[in-house]
């Protein structure tokens, strides 16, 4: 029996030894703890003091807008209407927004840039609300063209916006021109277009004003600026683009052999163009050899699978 009781009381130590040594370890895992959730919230406490409206502005200097969207948004969590803290991290916003390769990445930057400028407009002075507007309007430009929605009616809204107010910009024309044209507002794309080439002439802009009288059936006139850029420019992306125009011109004017030409010289220098073999397809149905027009549009399925005309034709 005196056995059997030592043996108890040896257990017992032994089990009280354990739960002693458990709740030593227990306390040192729990103060680590403690230790690592200070030193973070102390991090964390003193990187928030440390961002003020002068470190984004020095980040903003320094074009390092990746910096500025962080500073920003940690700025913003305390004083979340702050006018220059929300113009800055908008601004920001936009240009990682035109950096994306991912198109929905840009759109997530692209909303925050919008929702940020918008709430910026409020309390905004009245020598920056133009500048907002502006801003805004290329915003909503660039969301029209990563998204399957439409929002040029709101970069048009804005834009204009923008030059009401007295902002000036030397892209405004251009960005309502082809806002004006994905709208399909022809004759307000044209003016706004022509009123960018006073400020800056490029071969893309009298590209965009050819299509737009094209689409306007003012043929003369497209004509007028597609063989001012195949005469002048040095880029030859463009100056397919022009014929491939001018090929689509001459089979609305049946002038078969002159379309013919353009849309040969496209595949001269690149056979792989889609329209250009899609065009000489229509030339053929046009000749009533419809053998040779549904090969050339066998082979722009080879090139562009989802091409719409090509698709249309070979199912009639």
């Amino acid at each position: 029996m005196k056995k059997k009781l030592t043996e108890n009381q040896n257990y017992a130590k032994r089990k009280n030894h354990i739960l002693r040594k458990l709740l030593i370890v227990l306390g040192i895992v729990a103060f680590a703890a403690a230790i690592v959730f200070l030193s973070v919230f102390l991090v964390k406490s003193y990187t928030k003091n440390k961002i003020t409206l002068k470190t984004i502005k020095q980040s903003w200097n320094s074009y390092d807008y990746q910096m500025v969207y962080e500073q920003g948004k940690i700025f913003l969590q305390d004083k979340p209407y702050n006018n220059t803290a929300l113009t800055y991290y908008g601004y920001a916003c936009f240009y990682l927004a035109v950096s994306q390769i991912d198109n929905y990445r840009a759109q997530e930057y692209l909303d925050e840039c919008i929702n940020n400028l918008r709430l910026a407009m409020y309390d905004a002075s009245k020598s920056l609300l133009p500048q907002l507007q502006y801003m805004l309007g290329k915003a909503y430009f660039y969301k029209n063209t990563v998204t399957t929605y439409y929002y040029a009616d709101l970069a048009i809204k804005y834009l204009n916006l923008a030059k009401q107010n007295g902002y000036v910009a030397d892209d405004i024309s251009e960005y309502l021109g082809l806002s004006y044209a994905a709208l399909g507002m022809t004759y307000e794309s044209i003016s706004a277009f022509t009123e960018a080439l006073i400020v800056r002439e490029s071969d893309s802009l009298l590209l965009s004003i050819g299509e737009q009288y094209y689409k306007a059936g003012q043929i003369d006139a497209a004509k007028q600026y597609l063989f001012r850029i195949i005469d002048n420019s040095s880029n030859d992306e463009i100056i397919l683009k022009c014929k491939l125009l001018l090929g689509n011109i001459y089979i609305d004017t049946d002038e078969i052999d002159k379309a013919l030409e353009q849309f040969n010289d496209v595949i001269k220098t690149n056979d792989d163009s889609a329209d250009a073999h899609y065009g000489l397809g229509l030339i053929y149905e046009k000749q009533e050899n419809l053998v040779a027009a549904r090969a050339e549009w066998r082979k722009v399925r080879k090139i562009q699978p989802n091409h719409a005309g090509a698709l249309k034709k070979l199912s009639e």
